[in-house]
């Protein structure tokens, strides 16, 4: 009895403990009180145009080496290659389908799902960039149908959360369409997460504790990106100059900041992760980013916004459709995104090569528009 009570007062000490305020503050709403002045210091001093670089190769070379040094230390490549092991194949309909273990650095091996297409390559190729979702338990599963080499469990719930692309397997379904197709965990997700289980609520302190090693941890999965993509187009059923890449929300970003950081990619698609700043970090709006450590390298705002970043990827074709209804994107932040992209291109003389698109949908990647990214990859790829 004596020991309940004891338990009862701890648990209503920590209660009081949580619901406790102060008079004065300095943060609410994940925000700090003085966001909009932040925001006002903004000024973004290598976005193409705002400097005295005219050559746009010499701005999109020092614009990259930007955001890799705000990436931080970079993880050590392998020491013999990628050393890749198959752990299972299984023919689909068109294509086959394989689980592969990938060592991508010194430090660890990446499960990735790999399909290619019947018949006599070289096929061009897509790495298909998996989303958040706040949901960790799958990665490379969200894009690609499970093999049968997994557990139930994974299979009924890649099943389950490809509602939000209509029930259509994305990267299988580029697969039926003669592209070869290589998606992988990012860290933290699938089998690539915790001992202890999927938390969201551990990401942003396991990225916090990364930090203190001086790594970024949304930096390790952009460089695991870009070798994951040097990795498919080392495979000999892959066309090298034929390579695009595609993701929605995360993977969006994913996307478009791989197009931006590596050559290999020569078309990049983006569902559902475009914005500015001021309009996604400030109290005009009851939601803010609360993607967190997962898009974030330090101190790269001081120097570049989320659209000039995917300048860089200029001339390439580039597509981006962002939805009207989706409430993780004002629509005005994307809209001005959008204009400063468009900017770049036309400076170019390559605007015919970025399509920006908005559509009346919410934060989704249905059928519609994997069709129309198909296309885009079909012109362009």
């Amino acid at each position: 009895m004596k020991q309940m009570l004891v338990f009862i007062c701890v648990i209503c000490f920590c209660m009081n403990i949580m619901a406790q305020k102060r008079e004065k503050y300095e943060f609410m709403r994940n925000l700090p009180v003085y966001a909009d002045s932040l925001m006002a210091d903004l000024t973004y001093p290598l976005a193409w145009g705002n400097n005295d670089i005219k050559d746009f190769g010499v701005w999109k070379r020092t614009a990259r080496q930007k955001v890799f040094d705000c990436m931080l230390t970079p993880p050590p490549a392998p020491a013999n290659g990628y050393d890749v092991k198959v752990l299972f194949e299984e023919q689909r309909d068109g294509y086959k389908a394989r689980k592969i273990e990938i060592r991508l650095s010194r430090y660890y091996t990446v499960p990735a799902y790999v399909l290619i297409p019947d018949g006599k390559g070289p096929f061009p190729a897509v790495n298909a960039l998996h989303d958040h979702g706040a949901h960790l338990f799958i990665g490379k599963e969200k894009m690609i149908r499970p093999l049968a080499c997994e557990d139930s469990t994974v299979i009924k719930d890649a099943e389950a959360w490809s509602v939000g692309y209509e029930g259509q397997f994305f990267g299988d379904y580029l697969a039926q369409n003669g592209y070869v197709v290589f998606s992988a965990d990012a860290p933290m997700w699938g089998e690539r997460g915790q001992k202890e289980g999927a938390r969201r609520d551990r990401y942003d302190m396991i990225a916090g504790n990364m930090m203190m090693y001086g790594i970024d941890l949304s930096a390790y999965m952009t460089y695991d990106d870009i070798s994951g993509t040097e990795y498919l187009a080392s495979m000999p059923e892959v066309d090298a100059n034929r390579i695009g890449c595609t993701g929605w929300s995360m993977g969006a970003y994913r996307a478009w900041m791989l197009s931006a950081l590596s050559d290999r990619i020569k078309v990049g698609t983006a569902v559902c992760w475009m914005v500015t700043t001021d309009e996604q970090m400030g109290f005009k709006y009851s939601r803010t980013e609360n993607g967190g450590f997962a898009n974030c390298f330090p101190g790269l705002r001081r120097w570049l916004d989320y659209p000039h970043i995917a300048s860089i990827a200029c001339p390439k074709p580039m597509l981006f459709i962002n939805g009207s209804q989706d409430k993780l994107f004002p629509v005005s932040g994307v809209k001005k995104a959008f204009k400063t992209m468009h900017d770049t291109w036309k400076s170019q003389h390559a605007d015919d090569k970025l399509e920006t698109e908005l559509w009346d949908m919410p934060h989704s990647c249905g059928k519609k528009a994997q069709r129309r990214i198909l296309e885009f990859f079909k012109k362009h790829l």
